[in-house]
């Protein structure tokens, strides 16, 4: 195997299509995959765009966002290092649902449709694990849904953070006005619930950087809400 290959296993082998597949298949699917490379804040794909591609963040961040009708932007997922995205375009071939957009100097690993399919074809074990994805992502989407429409702002919030949390580290490099957009409320209101649990001391504040202090405490919050039924 070249040394050009050995970085590209050790990226598949994490995400979780492709984890628990056999090194040698692993292999194959590496040398299925081209390297992307973008800039922050370049696009890598818009709504209506064709559906021709998987995707697997090797380093950086991906923001998959939506516009409202009245021009607003909701990120409805932040991506980072090992995480898949573009999976269902990939399978049906039809319009890419959201924007895909470099939140900072990113780095993707990508396989074609037509070579995924032929993949497919010879490897059909991958199948199952592309439908484990898939419902996964289907749980978490009904459940970013539940959030927005029946959790108070507090419990959104607290629970967003966590989520980033876990991806990224405790130091969490993101804008308050991104923040905003993750939990679909005003920059200001976000403002206010963050300015309270700082004078609490549950996390801290710079620019662009939420530091969560007091982890338990927040996880507290989140689960207010449900504590509450």
């Amino acid at each position: 195997m070249s040394t050009t290959i050995s970085p590209l296993v050790a990226a598949i082998s994490t995400n979780p299509i492709f984890s628990g597949l056999g090194p040698e298949t692993i292999e194959k699917i590496a040398e299925l995959t081209v390297t992307v490379r973008l800039a922050e804040g370049e696009t890598l794909f818009l709504k209506g765009d064709p559906g021709d591609a998987l995707y697997c963040v090797r380093r950086g961040r991906i923001h998959i966002m939506a516009t409202t009708a009245g021009g607003k932007h909701l990120i409805m997922n932040v991506l980072g290092s090992g995480d898949v995205f573009g999976e269902i375009a990939l399978l049906d071939g039809r319009e890419r649902s959201a924007d895909a957009v470099a939140a900072e100097a990113t780095e993707l690993l990508t396989i074609r449709r037509s070579d995924f399919h032929d993949l497919l074809k010879r490897q059909p074990e991958i199948s199952l694990h592309l439908m484990e994805l898939l419902c996964e992502r289907l749980r978490w989407t009904s459940g970013r849904m539940e959030e927005v429409s029946l959790l108070p702002l507090p419990a959104r919030l607290a629970r967003r953070l966590l989520k980033l949390a876990d991806d990224f580290g405790e130091e969490i490099e993101i804008s308050q006005e991104k923040l905003s957009t993750l939990v679909g409320v005003t920059r200001e209101t976000v403002n206010r619930q963050l300015q309270i649990w700082k004078r609490a001391d549950i996390i801290a504040l710079d620019r662009s950087r939420v530091t969560i202090k007091d982890e338990p405490r927040l996880i507290r919050e989140a689960r207010l809400a449900d504590e509450d039924d």
